[in-house]
């Protein structure tokens, strides 16, 4: 169990640095994907990436336990 929360932390803090560096390469700028710019702020929310990303990560994960 132990070593199943460390895996699912270890992931997400690997999501959570792509998420913040997808915006400076043009990979994350799908249709689908949310980016806000005003005056000193910008929101970037990849919806259709992480959709696309997550289903990627499944069927490995998927294709690995068979």
């Amino acid at each position: 169990m132990s070593r199943l929360l460390i895996l699912f932390g270890v992931m997400l803090l690997l999501m959570g640095v792509a998420c913040s560096m997808m915006g400076k390469f043009p990979f994350g700028q799908m249709p689908g994907d949310l980016l806000i710019r005003r005056k000193g702020f910008t929101f970037y929310f990849p919806i259709t990436t992480g959709l696309i990303i997550s289903a990627v990560i499944s069927l490995i994960l998927w294709l690995w336990q068979r």
